[in-house]
């Protein structure tokens, strides 16, 4: 088989290696150091060669080598090693590809001068005060040298070889001179260096976007720095996908195309851009690629285009796309935008666990990682003068969030985020409704616009408020009812008429025998007065309730106890169980209080719902404690219990203390055993 030799001596020589090493095609990589050869892992596609070559030696090796295609990644300015190259391949059938470096968009305020050779830029720095930082490595060394007014004021960056250390010290440059790192360089390291070495000019080679030319530029522009541009000359040659259309032709291989993307994920903060963190700032600043809702994505200019995508079932398919399309010289820096703070009610989440997925299945190539920002709510703490490490937060923006006036209730501090100023209209009625009237809260306006307000309110005034825009709130609460860890409210505070209702110690422990967890959903079947169902959801948000019930005056009942004692994740159903019972979600767990003689029914129709279900089952006649074991019967049955408890309630006669029994409950629990 045989090979593809490239001459490698530039990142783009690099990444077409890999690109061939994912495609599966072999080839051989010439590099002249040893640092080069570091810089390429092992793989079984890929042989190296190391060291430079005479133009005898080169043509040799390539006419013995049997190749099929020789491409020339070296340098732009290594015009004599492109030379020997094409003069090695010449006449020998084999076909001569140059890869050519993609060159940036560059901006007219910059600073900057041009030259058509080292030897003129090194001349011209005669002429320039300051410290001069050198980033067009060691090729040309010997011609910025040769004045030793220039050489004394070098700092001089170089790959950190042997070789480049070596040449700095013949030419007589210091150690505290040399910069001796491996690339690339971020605007930030750049200004960095200029900053810490006092630099007054920056030298570069027009070295396009693998060389970092773009942020020696930006760099330089922010530092108010003037740069000294060599300039490139004119050659021809094949892009990096043109380059990659060749091979496939030639290997009649597919070649892998999934470019490197460094995935962003950012919060911007509440909306005016000064609000925004320095780190997010800069990402955005370079972004080859910005996503987001088209508001945030407005003000702002990519180097390559933005999209107004912010949900993962539009960002995956279009990254996926834009991969497929294109071949990357260098990992692609993609932002997404997100409001607010990245991790505080976002839709960050959601995106980020879905691009994380799409990176360990390998259909997106690259990395991705979330920047935070400032939220609202930090911001209205920090204008009211009040902490938030100890409020509830809570969000009600698009969003419902069930027992609302009971979180408020049992805290001192709560936040919200609301959609707008309806939302701060329903906060008022809510708390007057919920006898929470003496609560005091603080309307945070458009924070971080010029029309930011803080807005002092009772809740008999919130109806009242005008004016649609961005709105958080505060609430403070200065009678805070502490929440009760357990169930087990008493008979008499629920609103009872003539309905049977199960009493408070049988409902204790028939909850206790349920066995619930977070993210319960839970079928009260027979739920008369609603008890049960609402001792349950008020153990906890994250559990839902359906209060089935086929009695009119119950069904009252239960809406009336819901609406006492603010419960929204109840659902009343009226119907005859198990009538409708296939229409719900399907349920973890299941309490039936009455039956209606349709035992055997609604038992098979939860067990088609869910085969691993959680029931208790509650009797008081022996004919329905017959009929519960008839009908257990007919399912196989785990973690069954069946256990029988009778309370006696005191009642004061006279000056004494008579027990009064109840009727005794034979209280029934099992889990459906799954075949």
């Amino acid at each position: 088989m045989r090979e593809i030799l490239i001459f490698a001596g530039t990142t783009e020589g690099r990444k077409l290696s890999e690109v061939l090493c994912d495609s599966g095609i072999h080839h051989r990589i010439c590099v002249a150091t040893e640092y080069g050869e570091i810089l390429l892992k092992h793989h079984p596609c890929r042989k190296i060669h190391r060291g430079r070559m005479e133009p005898e030696e080169m043509r040799d090796f390539i006419v013995k080598g049997s190749f099929a295609a020789v491409v020339d990644g070296t340098h732009p300015y290594a015009e004599i090693v492109t030379k020997n190259i094409q003069a090695a391949v010449e006449g020998t059938g084999i076909p001569y590809m140059r890869l050519l470096r993609q060159n940036d968009t560059e901006g007219e305020d910059i600073n900057r001068k041009y030259f058509e050779s080292a030897s003129l830029c090194a001349k011209a720095l005669e002429q320039v005060e300051g410290n001069i930082l050198l980033t067009t490595g060691t090729k040309d060394l010997e011609k910025f040298c040769s004045s030793d007014g220039v050489k004394k004021r070098l700092y001089v960056r170089i790959l950190p070889g042997a070789e480049s250390l070596s040449l700095c010290t013949s030419q007589g440059i210091e150690g505290k001179q040399i910069i001796a790192m491996q690339g690339p360089f971020s605007e930030e390291m750049n200004l960095a260096l200029i900053r810490q070495f006092q630099i007054g000019c920056l030298v570069t080679k027009e070295s396009g976007n693998a060389g970092g030319y773009r942020e020696k530029l930006e760099a330089a522009k922010k530092a108010g720095i003037e740069v000294f541009v060599i300039k490139r000359k004119e050659e021809e040659g094949y892009s990096f996908a043109q380059i990659c259309d060749q091979l496939e032709q030639i290997c009649h291989t597919k070649i892998c195309r999934k470019g490197p993307m460094d995935i962003v994920l950012a919060g911007i903060g509440m909306g005016n851009a000064r609000n925004m963190t320095l780190e997010v700032y800069e990402a955005i600043k370079g972004a080859d690629i910005l996503l987001g809702a088209e508001r945030m994505i407005a003000p702002y200019s990519p180097h390559i285009e933005k999209r107004p995508y912010y949900l993962a079932k539009q960002i995956i398919p279009y990254l996926k796309e834009i991969q497929e399309k294109n071949v990357f010289f260098e990992e692609r820096k993609v932002v997404i935008l997100f409001s607010g703070d990245s991790g505080f009610y976002s839709g960050c989440k959601d995106v980020f666990q879905a691009l994380e997925k799409e990176i360990r299945m390998k259909n997106i190539q690259g990395s991705v990682r979330i920047l935070p920002g400032i939220s609202s709510v930090a911001c209205l703490a920090s204008r009211i003068g009040e902490s938030y490490e100890d409020a509830g937060v809570f969000s009600i923006h698009g969003k419902d969030v069930y027992n609302l006036a009971e979180k408020i209730r049992c805290r001192e501090k709560t936040f919200l985020l609301m959609s707008g100023v309806k939302d701060v209209h329903k906060l008022g009625t809510l708390l007057l409704e919920s006898g929470l009237s003496r609560c005091e809260v603080s309307v945070g306006y458009q924070l971080s616009y010029e029309e930011e307000k803080i807005i002092r309110l009772t809740p008999e005034e919130c109806p009242e408020l005008d004016g649609e825009g961005l709105y958080t709130c505060f609430i403070k609460n200065p009678e805070v009812s502490p929440k009760r860890f357990t169930h087990g409210k008493a008979d008499d505070d629920f609103i009872r008429g003539k309905v049977p209702m199960t009493k408070e110690e049988v409902r204790d422990v028939s909850i206790c025998k349920l066995g619930l967890y977070k993210g319960a959903v839970v079928y009260d079947i027979g739920s008369g007065t609603g008890s049960i169902a609402m001792e349950i959801a008020g153990l906890s948000d994250n559990i839902f309730v359906y209060a089935i019930e086929r009695k009119p005056e119950a069904i009252s009942l239960i809406k009336s106890n819901k609406e006492k004692f603010h419960l929204q994740n109840i659902q009343i159903v009226e119907a005859e169980a198990p009538e409708k019972m296939d229409e719900l979600l399907p349920a973890t767990h299941a309490f039936i209080g009455g039956s209606g003689g349709h035992l055997k029914e609604i038992l098979s129709e939860l067990y088609n719902i869910n085969p691993n279900m959680r029931i208790v089952i509650n009797a008081i006649s022996l004919e329905t404690i017959a009929e519960i074991k008839n009908c257990l019967e007919n399912f196989k049955i785990r973690e069954e219990e069946m256990i029988q408890m009778q309370v006696s309630r005191s009642k004061k006669a006279g000056g004494y203390h008579l027990m009064r029994a109840e009727n005794p409950v034979w209280i029934c629990s099992f889990r459906f055993f799954e075949e």
